[in-house]
């Protein structure tokens, strides 16, 4: 089986004033005569180490078994810089969603030949970085159609915000059923799992293009990286 390659990318942010990073992992047989779905990586780092997302799409496109993809990974700087561009309240939160809709995108569709529909981009994320894809889908619904979030962190603004949407993306959703007091980067405990469900219950009433489920175990990537290869299969089959 042929292994994909992996590119590192760099772009100034006008957004947030910064240059900004990131991974691009393009498929083994990748031909300019193709068109390509981005599945855009919020804490892009983790999910191609951590979840061997490279590894895993190299399996499932050798075998067919999904649509073509590049997966595109940005890594935050650190905790406090992930906090504030993933985070509701976040002071760069906005920014960042406008960079990714404002300047990452183009970029994308620049070098590498998209889909021109809102379903050839996906977002995907774990914890605040699952936050932060779904509030962006919410923000640009003509931009970006499918959203993969994993144990998102759920408050009353996210919820808001998902009752103003008169669009909503795809969605798959996992949380663990033991997120119960997960330790956040600012110190702080919070319970993950009923403001999850809770979305969930005014989800699944809103939408038919949703799957849900619930897995036994924590807020880490020893189980978001078990769900992977279920979740690319659900949402790029």
């Amino acid at each position: 089986m042929k292994r994909g390659t992996i590119q590192d990318h760099l772009i100034h942010s006008n957004e947030l004033n910064e240059d900004i990073s990131f991974l691009v992992y393009i498929p083994a047989d990748f031909s300019p005569m193709f068109s390509y779905t981005f599945l855009i990586c919020q804490d892009g780092k983790d999910y191609f180490q951590m979840g061997r997302l490279p590894r895993v799409a190299d399996e499932l496109l050798f075998e067919e078994e999904i649509e073509p993809l590049i997966i595109v990974g940005i890594p935050y700087n650190d905790k406090h810089d992930r906090r504030e561009k993933y985070h509701p309240e976040g002071v760069k939160q906005k920014a960042y969603i406008r960079f990714l809709a404002h300047e990452l995108v183009p970029y994308l569709e620049e070098q590498f030949p998209g889909h021109s529909g809102r379903f050839g981009r996906a977002l995907a994320g774990d914890s605040l970085a699952g936050t932060v894809s779904f509030m962006a889908a919410l923000e640009h619904p003509d931009l970006f159609g499918r959203v993969l979030m994993h144990s998102p962190f759920v408050d009353s603004t996210v919820i808001h915000k998902a009752e103003q949407a008169k669009t909503l993306p795809s969605l798959y959703h996992m949380i663990g059923t033991e997120e119960t007091d997960v330790l956040m980067t600012n110190g702080e405990r919070a319970d993950f799992l009923t403001p999850n469900r809770a979305l969930h219950s005014f989800l699944a009433d809103k939408t038919t293009d949703y799957f849900y489920d619930e897995f036994t175990g924590g807020h880490t990537w020893t189980y978001w990286q078990k769900d992977m290869k279920p979740a690319l299969l659900k949402m790029f089959e």
